[in-house]
């Protein structure tokens, strides 16, 4: 029996990866569309972008790749980092460049040995970055100045550039991949810009100024990744790492590397802390629930952004919608890492992040059920749908109606997010499942609930003019094309209605319908006339 041994690296979870400090594997099948590899598009003098969401090894990746060309005394490789340049004046932007660039580059030239390093060092002296054409000019004269070398430059969170600057510093490195394409003494070999925007969609004045980009994304950990990591861990403490346990880390987290370095931490510190008992599949699940409750600034930082497009994100998560790179909601929630395309959907990126941000949103509904109460299922341990709605039509009697006028959606999508943060609670931790607008063959169902086996199949409607009419109208629906296709026999409408004083109750309905049997209710959301100060 092997003892514990304490660790001498920990799991990293903020910054720059130090391979002395904390658990590091390289990224894999870091390519580009031609799937070349970035040593063979840096040797190609190929120009790109990287863009990867935040606290995904970005910065990692091209520290450790820039430490592996410096074992070629050819290459000269440059990093710079535009992570607070944001609000820089012209003067200072292109200062801080000038330094960054001139402090790397005689520092190189020395540790390679340059013969002409102090002839470079002169004409440092006397050429200044000031503006997008000196820094053109500075590649093109420091070209006949420099031995023959490979300047490699990486721009770390390029996403941070002035704003009034990025067209002009784009188009001027544009001008010197156009310029020099053909020669092999290239002014500036290659170039990779890195943030979380695809740089090359960018559109300025009606053009892209770097569409000569070749487009990278920085892939997640896959499973070896995930096993290799652990598996230092395991070596330093004698602690193990079951496959099934890695498995379950690599599921849930889709090789998310925050994540999974998190759950390292927590796995080896909070669940099964200084012993050689392995971590099991049970152990991540606990882990999981552990991360679920914390605050931590990745989770603040992702539901910022998420909230920025909640509605498209909550339908995303339960529908899979079809995955269209031209959608500008689904754009900006891939760039920030919170969904991703599988199988031509549109899905969130892990389960991980469906589960903490669902809760979050729903929370903030105020959604609250206690789902324990046995009056909530049936003898056969059905949904007493008829329970269920009836309490959430006092649930928005309580909360009042004004979420259904905060903003400028319809009504309608108000009350079915409302309305499926509600019916969430009974499916949550895989005891059913919940979809919403799921398409069907003849049409979209509203909200489909799968319990037990059993669908419950719901039909939104808002009414603005004739209850009697609006409920005839969903009742069509449902049993026409709805209950038809999916072959169930009871199915459920919920009306917000604008014509009916919220508090006002209403009976459910009952309809039979060409022998289905239809269950009505009518919530009313009229707020009443509105008292305008003088």
């Amino acid at each position: 029996m092997m003892n514990y041994k304490k660790p001498k690296r920990y799991f990293e979870k903020s910054g720059v990866v130090d391979p002395d400090a904390s658990y590091y594997v390289s990224l894999e099948n870091v390519t580009n569309m031609d799937n070349h590899d970035i040593k063979t598009m840096v040797d190609l003098g190929r120009y790109f972008s990287i863009f990867a969401p935040r606290q995904s090894g970005k910065t990692t990746y091209f520290e450790d790749f820039c430490h592996k060309l410096k074992k070629d005394p050819t290459y000269i490789p440059i990093l710079l980092s535009f992570q607070d340049y944001k609000e820089l004046d012209k003067a200072s932007f292109y200062g801080l460049i000038q330094e960054g660039i001139y402090e790397q580059l005689l520092e190189r030239l020395e540790e390679v040995d340059c013969k002409n390093v102090e002839a470079v060092r002169g004409f440092l002296i006397t050429h200044y970055i000031t503006d997008h054409i000196s820094l053109r000019k500075f590649f093109e004269k420091s070209n006949k100045v420099i031995p023959p070398k490979r300047i490699i430059i990486f721009i770390d969170e390029f996403d941070g550039i002035p704003m009034g600057e990025l067209e002009n510093f784009l188009t001027s490195i544009r001008e010197l991949y156009q310029k020099y394409k053909k020669r092999l003494d290239k002014a500036l070999y290659s170039i990779g810009l890195v943030g979380i925007r695809n740089i090359t969609k960018l559109i300025v004045g009606g053009v892209s100024p770097f569409n000569i980009a070749d487009q990278v994304k920085l892939p997640a950990f896959t499973l070896k990744n995930v096993r290799d990591l652990y598996a230092q861990y395991t070596e330093e403490t004698n602690q193990l790492f079951t496959e099934e346990a890695v498995k379950k880390v690599f599921d849930e987290t889709s090789g998310q590397p925050w994540l999974v370095n998190r759950l390292g931490t927590i796995l080896t510190v909070d669940i099964k802390p200084e012993t050689t008992d392995p971590i099991n599949a049970e152990d991540v699940e606990k882990g999981i629930r552990h991360m679920l409750k914390e605050r931590n600034s990745h989770f603040d930082n992702l539901l910022e952004k998420a909230k920025l497009y909640k509605e498209s994100f909550v339908q995303i998560t339960f529908n899979g919608v079809d995955y269209n790179p031209d959608d500008e909601d689904q754009s900006w929630l891939e760039q920030y890492g919170l969904i991703k395309e599988a199988n031509d959907k549109a899905v969130v990126a892990n389960a991980i992040y469906k589960r903490r941000f669902l809760k979050a949103f729903f929370r903030e509904s105020g959604a609250t059920a206690d789902t324990s109460l046995k009056s909530y299922f049936t003898s056969d341990g059905l949904l007493n749908m008829e329970a269920i709605l009836s309490d959430f039509e006092e649930y928005i009697m309580q909360i009042g109606v004004n979420a259904f006028y905060a903003s400028q959606k319809p009504y309608e999508k108000t009350g079915q997010f409302l309305l499926t943060a509600w019916l969430y609670q009974f499916v949550e931790g895989g005891k059913g499942e919940l979809r919403f607008e799921t398409p069907t063959g003849l049409g979209r169902i509203d909200i489909l609930l799968t319990y037990h086996g059993r669908k419950y199949i719901i039909e939104t409607k808002i009414n603005r003019s004739s209850l009697d009419k609006t409920i005839e109208k969903a009742i069509d629906q449902l049993c026409s094309k709805y209950l038809l296709t999916e072959r169930a026999n009871d199915g459920y409408v919920v009306i917000f209605d604008l014509k009916t004083m919220t508090g006002e109750v209403s009976m459910p309905q009952r309809r039979m319908v060409a022998g289905k049997e239809i269950l009505c209710f009518n919530i009313g959301i009229d707020r009443g006339p509105i008292v305008r100060q003088a």
